[in-house]
């Protein structure tokens, strides 16, 4: 008898640590929505000394884009609880490692945003700062046949570095 107890009691134990789980979302954001609800992103100009002309849109739609799936709040166009505005200042190719003929074996496509956040609410957590990524790409390629690839990645990396500061408060 003692040891059909021991049998059920091991049995009820295993089987309610299967059916209890525990779940965590981890999307960053850290955001008090009683006190924030909006976010005003402003158009990133390219002020680049090399344009490329649809950059501009891409980025700011790239930052409007994960804001929006990543939190609750409402794009508004201006007088918000939080507002991101700056522009883009860096948009360069650069040669690397030099093969033996003299020619680079890969390039470096770095863009370069400068961001001013404005918090409404607490202005304490107010900041300029400049965020940057590159991307490397295989030197036997015309910058058109990578550019816009290279770009969606680049714009991630920027806007989600731009989100872990502004709203993430890790």
């Amino acid at each position: 008898m003692r040891r059909l107890t021991k049998f059920w009691v091991l049995a009820a134990c295993c089987l309610m640590a299967t059916a209890c789980t525990v779940q965590y979302k981890f999307n960053g954001a850290s955001i008090d929505y009683n006190r924030i609800k909006t976010l005003a992103v402003q158009d990133f100009p390219n002020q680049a000394v090399l344009v490329y002309p649809p950059l501009s849109q891409l980025f700011t739609e790239s930052l409007k884009d994960l804001f929006s799936r990543q939190t609750k709040l409402r794009l508004i166009e201006r007088d918000a609880h939080l507002a991101l505005e700056g522009e883009i200042t860096g948009y360069e190719l650069t040669p690397m490692a030099a093969q033996a003929d003299g020619y680079a074996a890969e390039t470096k496509l770095t863009v370069t945003v400068r961001v001013r956040f404005t918090n409404n609410v607490d202005p304490d957590e107010s900041f300029e700062q400049t965020f940057s990524a590159y991307r490397m790409f295989d030197a036997v390629y015309m910058l058109e046949d990578v550019q816009d690839a290279l770009l969606e990645e680049i714009n991630k990396e920027i806007a989600e570095a731009i989100f872990n500061k502004t709203v993430a408060n890790w």
